[in-house]
């Protein structure tokens, strides 16, 4: 469930194909993407016995430590681009964004976060051309944790 009125038109992203955009400000903190209509929770070895390119496989993303939600009907959150300075948090399917965001924004996310541990994605960053591999899932969440907690902490 994508929470603030929104697009899908051409990334900005080179080579990324359709891009998600917000049609209205969003505040740091708040949340973008809420997790819904989630049917289909694998165990990743049973993901892995399908190939790389398979429905499957492609329309997945790590939920938490080795299980993986699946997507198959594409669903307009699918178009959230990887990013390694990315305009929102992944964080146990919730999407928050990571600064204050005006309408037209793309909303980008780490995408090292959502594969597997070790697993490679088929392309580079198109900003860097740095190689995209998923982090170990206590890195993810430790990582993604800390970032969320101070996003939400209260300014003193």
């Amino acid at each position: 469930m994508i929470i603030p009125r929104y697009h899908v038109a051409d990334s900005r992203i080179r080579g990324a194909g359709k891009g998600l955009f917000v049609d209205e400000a969003v505040r740091r903190g708040a949340v973008i993407i809420a997790p819904d209509k989630v049917h289909t929770v694998w165990p990743e070895s049973r993901l892995r016995s399908y190939p790389p390119d398979s429905r499957e496989v492609e329309s997945s993303v790590r939920w938490f430590e080795d299980w993986f939600s699946l997507t198959p009907e594409w669903s307009d959150e699918c178009y959230v681009n990887h990013s390694f300075s990315p305009s929102a948090l992944w964080h146990l399917g919730f999407i928050f964004a990571l600064g204050d965001l005006v309408p037209g924004a793309e909303v980008t996310m780490d995408y090292r976060y959502v594969i597997g541990a070790g697993e490679r994605m088929p392309f580079a960053d198109a900003q860097t051309g740095r190689e995209i591999v998923g982090l170990p899932w206590t890195q993810a969440v430790s990582q993604s944790a800390r970032c969320l907690a101070e996003l939400v902490a209260p300014v003193a």
